[in-house]
């Protein structure tokens, strides 16, 4: 056997694979030989059919038979031998297989691109000083507080605040016609906080119950339904009900009725203190690995294979189809069709790759691996923060066969880790940082 590398691309090889004729007869004749033992023609004894019998009936399919195990015997022999790996499954060309001759075959296929990789070591990185203030507490103690109050019905005749709740039923028409899955009954909108839309909240103010408004509303050229993007659209209101939020006093009882064993309005705080102090440590540890892998790409160009590009790509077009699905929505209906996706999320989607193949250089240079302890470690945390048994949920990876995408997530993190333990850290205060993205 004999093999050649062409290079297609800097990231598609074509290895052909080269079968001496000797070689390709013994496959034939053994073929043959257990072809003759198993097969009952009219006029012979089982055995004694002639070669050339078989080879009028059979030829053409023992001919692509023993191709096709050619291939599979020495398809893995053949990489090896040539020191390229593929990623995904090899597109196969091959000859026609024929007596006396050598078979010659191809496999054309995607492969890591070879990445010059630039000092990763002493970086400087600005990392965020973490900051729990005590506003930080009162503003999710408020939140808690908001989260447990009462909506009731303003029995007064006014009209509409800022600040009320006000029940509606709305429909939504482009032109004449109603939009198909934009229209709601008993809808709660809380006017002045512009979290439904700001033009149909600033309308319903001065408004009263049982009164109807009609608001034009603007949607922008990038709006999620590509159908009504950059268009005019009538949103007809009725108001049905006004509410105001009934807030509990923050006092030793509330906080007893929350349960989880607080007694006091300090040990709440001091709890809340923790939380967000756990967030805000992984919140900062992850966004300084992010600026430091963005650092190196930046100085990585690098041809992307398709393959990995794709996959990424139709992950997060899956993902995000199941996470409109659980929050209710149809994609379809919020005019997020295949195509859109696809356009969207493929620049994110080729910079993940991008840093994926990064970080797995660096983890090869540094002989950095995933280890046992490693996995044990990690469903060891994962049962503790779900209450399940670790075993358990080791078992549900294996079964899933979850495992190896598992240990590709475990040694990124260990490979930034490393960039970090090895990068110069500057602590600087969130107010640079925000200016650093303004600009």
């Amino acid at each position: 056997m004999r093999t050649q590398v062409e290079d297609i691309s800097a990231v598609k090889k074509r290895l052909v694979v080269e079968i001496d004729a000797a070689e390709v007869d013994k496959e034939l004749n053994e073929a043959y030989k257990r072809l003759g033992k198993t097969t009952k023609l009219p006029g012979f004894r089982p055995g004694k059919i002639p070669r050339t019998v078989l080879e009028s009936y059979f030829g053409r399919q023992v001919r692509e038979d023993v191709a096709r195990d050619l291939i599979n015997h020495t398809i893995s022999e053949a990489l090896n031998e040539a020191q390229t790996f593929p990623i995904g499954a090899p597109i196969l060309e091959k000859e026609d297989l024929k007596p006396g001759e050598g078979f010659q075959y191809s496999a054309v296929m995607e492969v890591r691109p070879v990445i010059q990789l630039p000092e990763y070591e002493g970086i400087e990185v600005q990392k965020e000083v973490l900051q729990v203030t005590d506003q930080d507490v009162e503003n999710q103690l408020e939140r808690i507080r908001q989260g447990n109050g009462k909506l009731e019905t303003i029995e007064e005749d006014r009209a509409i605040q800022t600040g009320d709740y006000v029940v509606v039923d709305y429909e939504v028409y482009d032109g004449e016609e109603p939009v198909e899955g934009f229209a709601a009954t008993d809808a709660v909108i809380k006017v002045g906080t512009h979290e439904f839309d700001a033009a149909v909240e600033e309308a319903l103010i001065g408004a009263r119950k049982g009164e109807e408004k009609g608001v034009t509303v603007h949607f922008g050229d990038h709006h999620p339904r590509v159908d009504l993007a950059g268009k005019d659209v009538l949103f007809k209101v009725r108001v049905k009900e006004l509410k105001s939020l009934d807030l509990p006093a923050v006092d030793d009882a509330f906080v007893e009725g929350l349960g989880a064993d607080f007694k006091t309005v300090d040990d709440l705080k001091a709890k809340i203190r923790e939380e967000i102090r756990t967030a805000e440590v992984r919140r900062i540890d992850q966004e300084v690995k992010q600026r430091l892998i963005e650092k190196i790409a930046e100085k990585v160009e690098v041809e992307l294979p398709p393959v990995l590009v794709e996959s990424e790509l139709e992950m997060r077009i899956e993902n995000l189809k199941q996470s409109l699905k659980r929050s209710g929505a149809d994609p379809e209906q919020a005019g997020l069709t295949d195509d859109r996706m696809r356009v969207d999320l493929r620049p994110v989607s080729e910079k993940r790759v991008k840093n994926m193949l990064i970080l797995g250089d660096i983890a090869r240079e540094k002989g950095l691996n995933v280890e046992e302890e490693d996995l044990e470690e990690h469903f060891a945390s994962l049962a503790a923060s779900t209450g399940q048994d670790a075993a358990i949920l080791r078992r549900y990876y294996e079964a899933r066969e979850l495992l190896d995408g598992l240990r590709q997530q475990l040694l990124e993190e260990k490979t930034l880790k490393y960039l970090v333990e090895h990068a110069r850290i500057l602590e600087v205060e969130r107010s640079v940082l925000t200016g650093n993205a303004a600009k």
